[in-house]
């Protein structure tokens, strides 16, 4: 089966890593796969599919879509190409929809229609599932977030000061279209608990292209009062993972939360606000805390991990544990078998 993902970058980010997993996985299986990207997006990772590249810089069209039997939309700007190249072509558009755009980004009377192109979806957790056949009608096949043997416990922290090690991710927020992260809030609670409890270590994790390219990122980074990280590959990324004892996250709203689930595998106990799609993995005082954002409980529940060691250790032993129920094998597993149920129903 021939299939093709138009896809407009492959930076780093959870978005980009799924896209990157799955289309691996399935040229793995065997799957004629090809990703059409702009002639000059960024290839981050090791991409095992066949990658072409089209007429313009950042953009794509439906003359840059080669035939296939199905072709596979993601992002909203990705849609109105692939309706065109479907009918052209007389192939299956399905829609891999790694992020509910229409209520977090501007636009959405632009964004909302997209999602009424075709009947055949594809979602990342049961909560997006649930959303979106909500608004329109279409009940998605899930295919969760995954993580792979690389991403491991490599039992760095016992060799480390004893200081407690916090991290979490931040990503550049200029511009509003982040408001999701509720980064003010993350960082606000990291100044309180490093004002209260000055020994502690926090790491900023941030690409460094996004860092290098935001003034509000650098004037945090110039306060001193954190330390910012900027892993350029997997390996360092794990590297930090490893060296962390409390990984927080403020998401509001995520279909998947990647980035818990991979500090998790590495042995990090996790403190979270409920973002939608990590309930799926999430589950408070049993693998992690969690809270909803109007209880503002964050910084107590970083607090709490601080002072209890036990329960940190607990929460983190269970959350290593329950990481492995998510492998990408199960993740591309999910994927071909929601296509071919989709090819057999049209």
């Amino acid at each position: 089966m021939r299939l093709v993902f138009p896809i407009l970058t492959l930076n780093f980010g959870g978005a980009q890593r799924m896209l990157a997993e799955i289309t691996n996985g399935l040229a793995d299986r065997g799957y004629d796969v090809t990703i059409v990207m702009p002639a000059h997006a960024e290839v981050k990772f090791d991409i095992r599919a066949r990658i072409v590249r089209g007429r313009h810089s950042i953009t794509l069209d439906a003359d840059d879509i080669p035939p296939g039997d199905v072709v596979v939309s993601n992002f909203y700007t990705t849609v109105p190409a692939c309706v065109e190249a479907s009918a052209r072509d007389r192939s299956v558009h399905v829609r891999f929809s790694l992020c509910y755009e229409p209520t977090f980004l501007p636009d959405d009377h632009i964004t909302f229609p997209t999602y009424h192109t075709t009947p055949h979806l594809i979602v990342l957790s049961e909560w997006q599932q649930k959303l979106i056949e909500l608004n329109h009608g279409i009940r998605g096949h899930i295919v969760p977030i995954g993580l792979g043997p690389f991403m491991q416990n490599l039992n760095l922290r016992k060799s480390t000061p004893p200081a407690v090690k916090i991290s979490a991710v931040v990503r550049n927020s200029e511009g509003g279209i982040a408001w999701h992260r509720d980064q003010d809030y993350l960082v606000s609670r990291l100044a309180f608990v490093k004002h209260h409890y000055p020994d502690t270590e926090i790491n900023l994790i941030c690409p460094p292209d996004e860092f290098h390219t935001a003034p509000s990122l650098q004037r945090l980074r110039d306060t001193g009062s954190f330390q910012f990280c900027l892993p350029n590959n997997d390996e360092e990324l794990r590297y930090l993972y490893n060296k962390t004892d409390i990984y927080v996250s403020s998401s509001l709203y995520d279909s998947g939360s990647l980035p818990g689930l991979e500090a998790m595998r590495c042995g990090a106990a996790l403190v979270t606000t409920y973002s939608g799609g990590n309930a799926d993995y999430a589950r408070h005082e049993r693998n992690c805390l969690l809270s909803y954002r109007y209880q503002n409980r964050l910084a107590a529940d970083i607090v709490r991990l601080i002072h209890d060691k036990e329960l940190r250790a607990r929460l983190a032993l269970q959350g290593l544990y329950d990481s492995y129920q998510w492998p990408w094998a199960r993740s591309v597993d999910a994927f071909a078998q929601a296509i071919h149920d989709i090819w057999n129903s049209r």
